[in-house]
């Protein structure tokens, strides 16, 4: 071996990391070139570049994939009246997302113009000084950045959708979709992903940070989920209860969803997606410490998940005496929710209790939300409002300095703030806190001041007609189910027996 040439090095190499000895070849001839012409490190380099851009792209369009998920689960949890209207919102979630996000909410959440500051950002609105005028955080100067940042911003727009499910005027759903993704949810992104937020971890040399911590929040249980949640909580509040969900005495009546198919292919679906989501959010995969952090985040996110689907169906069952598919589809969800903002920086046994804690979280706001008659037919709130501020203060708690030195560059021998089980000074468990307490006000304020707007003039909620037909009679034209088998109307499949 010692007087192996490197050709042939690095050939063997190669095919036994799987590939064919001609494709092999033909690479190792390539490096040989650019060795011999001194361009090595440049070929490297483009080739790194390469990787990331190719890493982001797809974990990006694995969290687009969520659409998918989401419009399944959301279809399969109401009745079947409202299934168009539902789908419909979901795939308007993504268009409008996309013109918003790239009309202003890039730019707000980080443009860097000629008046940085902790709070929003003021510039790259359309995109323009593209380059000049990009945020110094890991998203960069790039086009995949947009891509990848738009597929989290259209998330957190779609979550509201399953709490005003099947009673919403979808005029109104079009503004406040449009107002989320061009400015409510690009604020709370600056404040935390951008170098210059000022809650955001102290990630970038040259900022000072809350506490000389700040707040961590890896791929969004705050930033995403709290800020999606809270809106759903606030459109529930003002639309009010569905027709008939609560009798005379106050007490719940069942409103159980069409189809426990679509639900369990919604859930399967946006497990899929969260390999994306949580991975993905180290943005870049070219190093050995960025690898190991996907590949943690990935474990984390799979436990946390796979917790709180026993957590749900073991109290349903305790509840009920029945094992509910419903609730334990809701439990892993709630668990990918809880760790999202910790997945990079906890230990596998910490993602278990994240997810089994966050069972119960949801279990016992969902419980609050009735008694208080608050009608979120998805759940949408409890799980993603409540369970991602649990995720955030769970973060607070259970952050290991090794990992958190790991995910974002510190030297450990310096200054870390970290869990506060890990003996932390609760530098890193404040910052949480008021984060949780920021975004809440942030988004649930604004959020509540549009529905009354649009409830005072009367865009926020259709008829008692109209909600009694169903909205795809009533809105748009027709049922997402046809049962005349190709004969026309109805009644000539009853005719003929069918």
């Amino acid at each position: 071996m010692a007087d192996e040439d490197p050709m042939t090095a690095c050939v063997s190499a190669l095919v036994a990391a799987t590939m064919t000895q001609d494709q092999a070849t033909a690479l190792c001839a390539q490096f040989a070139f650019a060795a011999d012409n001194g361009d090595l490190n440049d070929r490297l380099e483009q080739t790194n570049q390469g990787l990331n851009t190719l890493y982001l792209l797809s974990t990006g369009a694995l969290v687009f994939v969520m659409h998918a998920g989401f419009a399944m689960l959301c279809a399969g949890a109401i009745r079947s009246k409202n299934t168009m209207n539902i789908l419909l919102q979901t795939v308007m979630d993504a268009a409008v997302s996309a013109v918003a996000f790239y009309i202003l909410g890039y730019g707000f959440a980080y443009g860097i113009g000629n008046n940085p500051n902790g709070f929003i950002g003021d510039a790259l609105f359309g995109l323009s000084r593209w380059v000049s005028h990009s945020s110094s955080s890991d998203a960069g100067a790039n086009w995949q950045a947009w891509f990848f940042q738009w597929a989290f911003a259209a998330t957190a727009t779609t979550i509201p959708a399953g709490a005003v499910a099947e009673r919403l005027n979808f005029n109104a759903y079009l503004i406040y979709s449009f107002f989320i993704s061009a400015f409510v949810y690009p604020v709370v992104v600056h404040w935390v992903w951008a170098a210059e937020g000022w809650l955001g971890y102290a990630r970038f040399a040259g900022y000072s940070h809350l506490f000389r911590s700040g707040m961590i929040d890896f791929a969004g249980s705050g930033v995403v989920h709290m800020t999606g949640g809270l809106a759903g909580l606030a459109g529930c509040i003002m639309v009010g209860p569905r027709m008939g969900r609560f009798d005379s005495n106050g007490q719940p009546v069942e409103m159980p969803g069409h189809s426990a198919t679509l639900v369990v292919l919604g859930t399967v679906l946006l497990w899929f997606g969260w390999y994306g989501f949580n991975p993905g959010s180290q943005l870049i995969i070219n190093y050995t410490a960025s690898a190991a952090v996907a590949g943690r985040a990935a474990v984390t996110t799979t436990l946390a998940g796979a917790a709180g689907c026993l957590s749900c169906l073991l109290t349903a069952f305790l509840r009920h005496k029945a094992w509910d598919l419903v609730s334990g589809c809701n439990g892993a969800l709630v668990g990918f929710v809880s760790i999202t903002a910790s997945a990079n920086v906890v230990e596998p046994w910490a993602a278990l209790i994240c997810g089994l804690v966050g069972g119960w979280v949801f279990d016992t706001v969902c419980l609050v939300f009735l008694k208080l008659r608050i009608d979120d037919p998805l759940s949408a709130a409890p799980m993603h409002a409540f369970c991602g501020a649990w995720g955030v203060f769970f973060t607070g708690l259970l952050a290991k300095k090794e990992y958190i030195c790991e995910s974002y560059g510190r030297d450990c021998d310096g200054y870390v703030a970290d869990g506060l089980f890990y003996v932390g000074d609760g530098r890193l468990l404040a910052s949480q806190v008021i984060g949780i307490i920021s975004i809440f006000a942030w988004v649930f304020g604004l959020m509540l001041l549009l529905f009354g707007s649009l409830k005072a003039v009367g865009l926020l909620r259709i008829s008692a007609e109209e909600e009694q037909a169903g909205l795809d009679v009533s809105k748009h034209g027709g049922s997402a189910y046809n049962y005349d088998h190709g004969l026309g109307k109805p009644e000539k499949a009853q005719a003929l027996g069918l």
